[in-house]
């Protein structure tokens, strides 16, 4: 009997079609061949209904099933009695609840699909927990009950009798301008509570499109709005749901301190945050979520931030005896060493000369530099310093202004470009989809175990393109991207909207790929932890942003990460467990000490 109810059964609502197949699920089962009702499905039903009590976890319904519809999945023991919510039978469930501390930033870190948005609804209020009874849900005095003797009891307490006001900045920022009307600076006028309109605007570089309307802002100008609103109001819960997608690496430092700024003695302050630097520069405490995306998600206890980060990528739980991740993910940059004597013959050389591109008020200057092929070459610089302007004089889309070597021909790259802004139009599925743009690439052995496996994009052959999530359409873009044949792959953004642990996966099949294909790649991307672990060199842009901006020659990634955080005036040091970057809080012995020495960028190897 207590072995029974760990078994949890999933049918996804969207993939299971009973009226397109023969029911092979139930007609498989050997529960309902014993005449039980383990598996009920009726001509009239939408979707099938899997009684997880008489399940004896036989799996054959999975395999049986053509449309893939099914999981069943054994969870870890004594979880059944912690579950916090779950929407309705053979959903998505959600096992115990972050713990927020009045005073201080928790942060939490977990994939895509784990639960984090329903726990933050949760503790804004603005979804009752029904502790997995969706039948009868229990009333708010038995779910206080519930969380006797933990911290969550008083927060509850606190939101029912104090009518505690939460705010939640979005996860998905595109959607706002559907929701907001008016321009920039009436807006956060309106919602002014805390008198820092001037301030909020001057630390993140609202100034700019104060007069702007709400539709008219960037994916980055968004963002920055989006934050200001949360910030100017008062109130005792804040949260942010990845408050730094879309923003540069300066500005995530920035909205990172506007954020801690709302700490007050019994303010509570929550953060889902994917970039590992920023949310190892934020949080105070630090919850992990594992489980399996779609079906399961479990909240560890609070640990601290550098246990807490180091669990997540180590993929165990000490506390709990238990891996939820078969590896551990670790950040080892090997130097690369340059110019010896059998690279000269066996790397083809390409150059570009020193030009320069004047477009409306912005000009840029690009310094001359070289690159070899089986190379990535990060682009680090704001946004708005004209990386995209030189990645497009690359590929031949802009003419330069002016050349300063006039016999130079600009060499003719193929190039493939994944842009920023991914907007899908394409009126079919993603395999339709891959079939007309990379038919070869797709049908390739090689290409589909060293980028399609990887990406998980095989799950997503069915689904139409317009359906897809942001991280759904990133991973199909970058598939894109790398199956199209070319000399220089131009790859902008590629981590927004993916989660940690799939950003480490898109890094590694990207520097594989242009390994493998003796390929150079340039890719022009924000976290930290991405653009350390794919650089072979840097170009560092400097200047003003939308003024007037230089493109440095491509060198080496310790040099150039060192003038690079020297403009932004943060150093790094690196952890000793798995050697991820992390940021040195400002001013601390570290921080003081590393500046003095001027190495801003640690690499301790």
């Amino acid at each position: 009997m207590a072995d029974r109810l760990t078994r949890i059964a999933i049918v996804s609502s969207d993939r299971c079609k009973p009226k397109k197949c023969r029911q092979e699920c139930k007609k498989s089962c050997p529960v309902v061949k014993t005449g039980k009702l383990c598996i009920e499905v009726t001509p009239a039903s939408k979707i099938a209904f899997i009684s997880e009590e008489l399940c004896i976890g036989c799996g054959i319904c999975v395999k049986k099933c053509p449309f893939e519809a099914i999981q069943i999945i054994n969870l870890p023991k004594d979880l059944d009695k912690d579950t916090t919510h779950r929407y309705g039978p053979n959903t998505f469930k959600l096992h115990r609840l972050p713990v927020p501390r009045p005073g201080q930033v928790l942060g939490l870190v977990g994939t895509n699909g784990i639960g984090k948005s329903t726990a933050l609804k949760v503790l804004a209020g603005k979804l009752k927990p029904n502790l997995g009874r969706f039948n009868n849900p229990p009333d708010w005095q038995e779910i206080l009950t519930y969380f006797r003797g933990s911290e969550l009891q008083n927060y509850f307490t606190r939101i029912l009798e104090d009518n505690l006001k939460a705010i939640i900045k979005p996860q998905y920022v595109d959607h706002i301008p559907k929701a907001v009307q008016g321009n920039v600076g009436q807006v956060l006028e309106q919602k002014d509570e805390r008198e820092m309109k001037a301030e909020l605007c001057n630390g993140l570089e609202l100034n700019q499109v104060i007069d702007r309307n709400v539709g008219d802002l960037s994916g980055g100008e968004l963002q920055r709005f989006a934050i200001a609103v949360v910030a100017i109001q008062n109130a005792e819960i804040y949260m942010f749901d990845e408050p730094s997608s879309y923003l540069d690496v300066k500005q995530r430092l920035k909205a990172a301190q506007v954020i801690r700024s709302l700490l007050r003695p019994n303010s509570y302050v929550i953060v889902v945050e994917h970039d590992l630097s920023v949310l190892d520069y934020l949080s105070d405490f630090i919850c992990c979520l594992y489980g399996k995306p779609g079906a399961y998600g479990v909240v560890t206890l609070p640990f601290s931030v550098r246990e807490g980060i180091n669990i997540f990528l180590a993929g165990f739980v000490p506390t709990e005896n238990l891996r939820f991740r078969d590896e551990s993910l670790t950040f080892k940059v090997a130097e690369t060493p340059q110019e010896s004597a059998e690279e000269i013959q066996t790397y083809q050389r390409y150059k570009y000369p020193t030009m320069s591109k004047t477009q409306g008020n912005f000009k840029l200057k690009v310094i001359e530099g070289e690159f070899t092929d089986s190379q990535i070459i990060v682009m680090l610089g704001e946004n708005g310093t004209g990386k995209t302007t030189f990645i497009r004089m690359l590929a031949g889309l802009l003419k330069p202004d002016s050349v300063e070597d006039s016999d130079f021909e600009m060499p003719e790259f193929n190039v493939s470009y994944k842009p920023q802004k991914i907007s899908p139009k394409f009126p079919s599925t993603v395999r339709h989809l891959l079939h007309q743009k990379i038919r070869d690439s797709y049908m390739h052995p090689q290409f589909v175990t060293d980028v399609m496996k990887p990406l998980q994009i095989e799950q997503l052959m069915d689904q139409e393109v317009v359906n897809l999530s942001g991280g759904e359409l990133q991973r199909v873009a970058l598939c894109l991207c790398l199956g199209k044949p070319a000399d220089i792959y131009l790859i902008d953004e590629p981590s927004a909207y993916l989660d940690s642990e799939q950003r480490i996966v898109a890094s590694k099949v990207i520097k594989r790929f242009i390994l493998h294909a003796k390929k150079t790649a340039f890719v022009v991307e924000h976290d930290f932890i991405m653009a350390t672990y794919l650089a072979d060199k840097v170009i560092v842009y400097e200047g003003r942003p939308s003024i007037d901006c230089t493109a440095n020659a491509p060198q080496s990634l310790v040099s150039g990460m060192n003038l690079f955080l020297s403009h932004l005036d943060i150093t790094f040091r690196r952890d000793p467990t798995n050697y991820r970057p992390r940021i040195n809080k400002l001013d601390s012995t570290k921080d003081r000490e590393q500046k003095a020495a001027g190495s801003y960028y640690y690499l301790d190897d």
